[in-house]
């Protein structure tokens, strides 16, 4: 419809428009969208075979949503991207706070307006991004902030007793008409709150401070929570819960590929990193790793999950590690290197929540026994496993490396060497280049240096080499020294 013409009532009429509720609306462009095979949900990845046909489902069947799951699962993302099912613009009195249907109106100003107008009544368009009206749930959210209040200044000003429905000022829900509202975390809502959010959804009236007023509100809602919250922080009040029609579970990314996907999706990095800064698919393939690990290690609380923000923080943490690396040796460019892990141990930090075990351990140790894990998962994929070449009746392909160690010699990789120096370094162990040129021949001078360095981390994380943590980096030895130096702590100023 060509809004930009329409600005009366009457013209609105004349052009045929019809009415249709927001569900409705939803509905409309859904059934448009599925029959012409437009992909729908842009940048939601994993999803395609379980959380987005049951959305579509519930959209269908025009339903208040629930999307449960654990943080960074985007549940957030999901709801705001549901604005684009709805139409480019909709109608409505001009002036009117609640955004009133011309055709429908419920608000006293609307019937006012029409009734002193009538066809001439002025019309305003509103674009789909204005409906969308988001609210995080906190324990210090009001009846008030939602729903509305009596405002005395209004009805003083005015001249108006608190009889009249002009001294009310509505709230986020009744101003989100003809919309979609969402609330965040729903079970920090307190029980009260969602008492009287039922009540507007089941039986349509308003009631603030003894003033009672039917507001036959046309809203889509959508809520989300967490799993957690309903032990720890509250729950959803049960009359609520049971009129939210659809839950849907929401999950992390089932596969490496995808999460490597996400997590470049949604990685911020500038056009200057990436021209300058080569990634090669093991390091990416590490990071995502590294969150695979933790959501099954036991040092992390499992019902509040590991979000997906931890792999994209660790991206870019890792990237800015080379990077500076490449600022500091005055590089033209450079590569990510296994060195630079240390740099992402503040994103994994921040981003998981111990256990009791875990705490005793202490965050930065979790960080780098996941960082170990995930080396020690995709080690096989690329080589022999160490053990089981150990005890094969074939020769070793990893003797002649863990023998230049049992000479006492030893190797420090920090994330600051040049290229030349890190270059020497991994080239002077015995074995070490014929061992990734047998195994991977047709690997770049880069990537042959990286696989290096993957070998000295694999051996070590399946116990043939010793490897302790440095400052910057990490530092590689013959197993019996780690014998020998037990008692010392991983800190120890001997080891720097």
């Amino acid at each position: 419809m060509d809004h930009i013409n329409i600005k009366t009532l009457g013209q609105l009429k004349a052009a045929n428009y019809k009415s249709q509720t927001v569900k409705d609306e939803l509905r409309k462009n859904l059934i448009r969208q599925l029959q012409d095979h437009e992909a729908g949900f842009e940048g939601i990845l994993g999803y395609d075979e379980t959380v987005i046909p049951e959305l579509q489902t519930a959209i269908l069947s025009r339903h208040n949503i629930l999307l449960l799951g654990l943080r960074g699962q985007a549940k957030t993302r999901i709801a705001r991207l549901m604005v684009n099912l709805l139409d480019e613009y909709i109608p409505y009195v001009s002036g009117s706070e609640i955004f009133d249907d011309p055709l429908n109106p419920i608000s006293w100003y609307a019937h006012h307006e029409i009734s002193i107008h009538g066809d001439e009544t002025p019309i305003s368009w509103q674009h789909r991004s204005e409906r969308y009206t988001e609210k995080l749930a906190t324990p210090d959210v009001t009846v008030a902030d939602l729903i509305g209040d009596v405002d005395p200044i209004k009805a003083a000003t005015l001249k108006l007793t608190y009889n009249d429905e002009r001294v009310i000022h509505f709230g986020l829900i009744p101003r989100a008409h003809r919309s979609i509202f969402v609330i965040n975390e729903l079970p920090d809502l307190q029980a009260r709150i969602q008492v009287a959010l039922f009540n507007m959804l089941q039986e349509k009236d308003i009631q603030i401070r003894g003033f009672k007023l039917r507001l036959p509100l046309d809203v889509q809602f959508v809520f989300t929570a967490n799993p957690e919250d309903y032990t720890n922080r509250g729950s959803i009040v049960t009359p609520l819960k049971d009129r939210i029609e659809s839950q849907i579970l929401t999950h992390y990314p089932k596969t490496i590929a995808i999460s490597r996907k996400i997590t470049f999706q949604e990685a911020r990095t500038t056009q200057a990193q990436k021209d300058a800064i080569e990634v090669d698919g093991l390091v990416k393939d590490l990071i995502e790793q590294v969150a695979f690990e933790a959501r099954q290690s036991e040092f992390i609380d499992q019902k509040s999950g590991v979000s997906a923000r931890l792999t994209i923080s660790a991206y870019e943490n890792m990237i800015s590690t080379a990077e500076r690396r490449m600022l500091i040796n005055g590089e033209k460019s450079t590569f990510v290197r296994l060195a630079d892990l240390v740099g992402i141990i503040p994103a994994v930090t921040g981003k998981i929540e111990l256990v009791y075990e875990g705490e005793l351990e202490g965050p930065a140790k979790v960080a780098n026994t996941l960082i170990g894990k995930a080396i020690k998962t995709l080690f096989s994929r690329y080589f022999p496993d160490p053990e089981k070449a150990k005890k094969s009746k074939a020769a070793n392909p990893y003797n002649s490396i863990t023998e230049w160690f049992v000479e006492g010699n030893t190797l420090d990789i920090s994330d600051r060497l040049t290229l030349p120096k890190y270059k020497k370094e991994l080239s002077q162990v015995t074995g070490l280049p014929e061992l990734v040129k047998q195994f991977h021949p047709k690997l770049s001078a880069n990537q042959t240096l990286l696989m290096m360095e993957f070998v000295l981390h694999g051996l070590a994380e399946y116990s043939q080499l010793n490897k302790k943590y440095l400052d910057s980096g990490f530092g590689f030895s013959d197993m019996f020294d780690s014998l020998f130096n037990s008692g010392i702590d991983d800190d120890d100023e001997d080891f720097r």
